[in-house]
This record gives C-alpha cells, sequence and structure tokens, in this order.
C-alpha cells in the first residue's frame, strides 16, 4: 500500500465512527479541511520552512492542541468563525464553516491522534495531494450524499488533458471546477512534459491556473487540493480560485478551458441576450456576448465557454445529450458555434462512468476563431462513438484510462489532418450537419449488438443500471417539461 493510501485509509476509518454521529463523509472531509490547513500553517510556521504563519497565534493549532472537553469544542467552534471572516485564501477555506463534530472526545482524537501525529510539511506533494484526492474520491462514491456531481472521473479527465496538451505560459480556466481535478491534470501534464525554469513553475503554480466554483463548501475543498498539490506557493498566498456564478459576467479570457459544468438542466437564474426579453426580473442576468436567451445551463454554460476563450484557445466541455439536439435556443447555439468556432470533434461518452445517476453526456472540443462573415470555421465534426456496445459500472467495471486509449490515438492531437474513419470515429461535413432537423448532432451509427444477439447482452447488474439511467433522464426532462408548463 503507498504512503497516500495508507493516509487515506487511516483518515477514512476513523470517518465510520463519526458517521454514527450523523456526520456525512462530506462533513468529515470539511473539518479535514480545516484541521490540516491549521497544522500545516503551524508546521511552516517552524524549521526549515520559517514562514509568518497567516494565522492569528490565538487560533492556531497549538491552542486547539492544548484544550480538551468543551473548552476545545468552544475554542474551535470560535476559531472557524473568526477565521471565516479573513479576507483571502483564509477566507476561501474557513468561509461560513461550522463544527460538525458534536462529541469533543471525537473531535480531540481527531486533532491530537491522526492529524497531529503526521508530519503533513515533510509529506511529498504527490503523497499529501494524492492522499486528499483519495478522500474526494470516497466522498464522490457516496451517492447518496450528492457529492458525485462535483468529481468528473478522473481517467476521462487524464484523457482530455493527454489530447489538449496544455503546454507552458499557457492559461488555463475550469469555470465550473468543483474539487479541481481538470486544473490539477493540466498541472501534472505541463510539470511532466516539460522542463521548467523558475519563472515558468511559478508562474505555472500563481497565475496559470483559473477555477471557478458555485458553491461554498466545494470551494474550500478544491482551494485546498490545490494547495495539497502545491499550487499557491506557501499557505498565505492566495490561491487562483474564486467562489461565485460563472455565469453572472465574463470574468477573463483564456487559451484553454477545460471543464464539466453541473448536471440539472435548469439554471437558477436565467440568461438573457440582447435580443431576449423574460419576466421574472430578479433571476435574470442580461449577457450581451451571448447568442440566446435560455434557463438550460449547459447550454449557457457551452455559450460562456466560447465567450472566455481568447482567438485560436481551446476548449474541452462535458455537455449532456439534450446539448446535441434540443431546439430553440440549442438550435441558435449549435449554428452559431460550428459557424464562429471550429468545432473538430464530439466523444459520445459511455453510460455508468459518472457518479451522478440518469446521465448520457459527451466532451464536445472546439477552438475559437476570428470573427468571419463569410465563412463557417467548422468544416467537419469527427464523432467518436464510445457509448454503443460499452459497459461500465462504478464499482464492477469502472471507466479506465486505457478504455480511452483508441480515441487519443484516433484524435491526431499533433495533427489533426492525418485522422482516419474507424468503426467507432467518423467524420460529418458542416453542410451535412446543416441540412439535419435543428442541426442535430445527436448521431450514432453503430448497431446494439444486445438488439441483435441476446447472448450479447451485458450483466444484469449493468441492464439495471442502464435501465435506471433512461428512467432518471426521462424523469428529468419529464420535470422541465412540467417546470415550463407553469
Amino acid at each position: 500500500m503507498t504512503a497516500a493510501a495508507q493516509i487515506v485509509q487511516k483518515l477514512w476509518n476513523y470517518c465510520h465512527l463519526l458517521r454514527d454521529d450523523g456526520l456525512s463523509y462530506g462533513d468529515y472531509l470539511e473539518q479535514l479541511t480545516f484541521l490540516l490547513f491549521l497544522k500545516m500553517a503551524d508546521e511552516q510556521s517552524r524549521p526549515p520552512f520559517n514562514k509568518t504563519s497567516p494565522i492569528p497565534a490565538k487560533y492556531s493549532w497549538p491552542e486547539l492542541l492544548k484544550r480538551d472537553g468543551d473548552e476545545l469544542e468552544i475554542h474551535y467552534r470560535h476559531t472557524l468563525e473568526e477565521l471565516g471572516k479573513k479576507p483571502g485564501l483564509l477566507g476561501t477555506i474557513f468561509r461560513k464553516s461550522q463544527n460538525k463534530i458534536q462529541d469533543p472526545a471525537k473531535l480531540r482524537r481527531l486533532i491530537a491522534d491522526l492529524i497531529d501525529k503526521e508530519d503533513w510539511s515533510a509529506l511529498s506533494t504527490d503523497v499529501k495531494g494524492d492522499a486528499y484526492e483519495g478522500l474526494l474520491q470516497k466522498n464522490a462514491e457516496d451517492v447518496k450524499g450528492g457529492a458525485g456531481q462535483y468529481f468528473t472521473p478522473r481517467p476521462l479527465i487524464s484523457a482530455i488533458v493527454d489530447i489538449i496538451q496544455p503546454r507552458p505560459g499557457e492559461t488555463i480556466c475550469d469555470p465550473a471546477c468543483g474539487t479541481g481535478g481538470f486544473l490539477l491534470a493540466a498541472h501534472e501534464y505541463i510539470r511532466r512534459e516539460n522542463k521548467l525554469d523558475k519563472a515558468q513553475l511559478r508562474q505555472l503554480n500563481t497565475d496559470a491556473l483559473r477555477g471557478i466554483e458555485l458553491v461554498d463548501s466545494v470551494t474550500r475543498l478544491c482551494a485546498m487540493n490545490l494547495l495539497l498539490h502545491g499550487i499557491g506557493v506557501g499557505a498565505s498566498t492566495d490561491l487562483p480560485l474564486v467562489s461565485k456564478d460563472a455565469l453572472a459576467g465574463k470574468g477573463g479570457e483564456y487559451e484553454i478551458v477545460l471543464t464539466n459544468p453541473p448536471f440539472g438542466k435548469k439554471s437558477s437564474v436565467t440568461i438573457i441576450n440582447e435580443a431576449g426579453e423574460q419576466e421574472r426580473e430578479s433571476l435574470n442576468v442580461y449577457r450581451d456576448d451571448f447568442w440566446a436567451s435560455t434557463s438550460n445551463k449547459q447550454l449557457n454554460f457551452l455559450q460562456h465557454v466560447f465567450t472566455i476563450l481568447k482567438q485560436h484557445g481551446r476548449a474541452a466541455i462535458v455537455v449532456p445529450d439534450n446539448v446535441l439536439f434540443e431546439g430553440g435556443a440549442g438550435e441558435t447555439i449549435r449554428r452559431e458555434l460550428l459557424k464562429q468556432a471550429d468545432v473538430h470533434t464530439l466523444l459520445r461518452l459511455p453510460t455508468g462512468v459518472f457518479y451522478a445517476q440518469g446521465v448520457k453526456a459527451n466532451v464536445l472540443f472546439f477552438d475559437r476563431k476570428p470573427a468571419s462573415d463569410n465563412k463557417a470555421w467548422t468544416t467537419k465534426v469527427w464523432i467518436y462513438d464510445l457509448r454503443t456496445n460499452m459497459h461500465f459500472t462504478l464499482k464492477e467495471n469502472p471507466l479506465k484510462r486505457e478504455d480511452l486509449d483508441d480515441f487519443v490515438k484516433c484524435y491526431q492531437s499533433k495533427d489533426r489532418s492525418k485522422r482516419k474513419e474507424s468503426e467507432r470515429f467518423k467524420s460529418f461535413s458542416y453542410d451535412e450537419l446543416l441540412k439535419r432537423d435543428k442541426v442535430n448532432l445527436d448521431i450514432f451509427w453503430l448497431k446494439d449488438e444486445a438488439l441483435e444477439d441476446s447472448a450479447n447482452l451485458p450483466e444484469p447488474g449493468v441492464i439495471a443500471r442502464e435501465i435506471a439511467d433512461d428512467l432518471q433522464a426521462a424523469l428529468e426532462q419529464f420535470t422541465t417539461i412540467t417546470e415550463d408548463l407553469k
């Protein structure tokens, strides 16, 4: 067992004790985040680091360590409240934080026996980062807690980053960053594939990455995840992370955008472009840089990604099937995207790979191009079908990185002109796509073997999961229709 795995096991085992007190996995992970930050800030203030701690002395780790019983519980609560009022990184980690561990004896054991015994600063960033990432994955697997919607399968992220090939000096944004998977993978890729000098490494750790996350509790997990991986040099440095609604405004331009916006069709606000009109003023956000007005969150994120890309910038965005075929605003957005960007690749993802149930999703790859009145920038869309006759489940048969090897090879990152069609990889011209009803990109051509031959049926558990996913997706569609009818 690796050092990271041992730490994960030790910390996770203690979580089961706290479950008896009604603490969820997510609550436990939050408490770990607060305590790890306090412990590491204390470690960094001692030799050989000798850094100035961002934590006021009265709320430091030694002050927690010397208390017990009710006194500890009260002091810990005050510590969280006060640090949550601070600006910068402290505010990001501790904003609206609360003590969820009601039993002072269990809090004392977590502080003194589990966290204090480890010298976290002496661990390599790989071990620390991998350990925390392991805890995030375990939290995502707790489907009942709903945390899975913030966790994109790491093999999928790895394949996307291998294809996009971020380079030193490029800026990379995830406007729905969750716990930071895309940003960390891009960071790791640039470090692995290049010999970076000190200036390049500093730029990568402080200026290259930008994450935006709506939910405070998820933002703090992301902040800690980045910090433990060495991003945001030193505990007192602000991280390249903002907690806000990304759709409310543009907020910068980037060479690369990698994102998996949250699933669920309705947005809490309706985005209005210059041409559109809506009632319910309080829920409206006006974006004159959008092509269409809609309350569909994924369609809004797709428009937003286009607006924050620099010219010739590269994007990969996970979108549900409805983005490919929905009429009205959906058709308008697809037409404009095909015209104003080079939409060159679509990866049809299999079911059973996301923690959120009922998801049928795709990855859309496109490059932003200069404005042009005369021609559409998209000439061909290449579609790779990883869905038909592919059966994955989260536990028995999870998606692995090698399952995406053929797609990565077919993609031809270094020279897309060398692409060749295969059984799963087909190209469709711009003119062909325009002739399709509503410019529908929901295209498939492979025969489902299970329909042809009952001997090819997958395992009963896989069939049951796929039926459940289909029913869940249908239920979401009906819910949306009901809301629209209201």
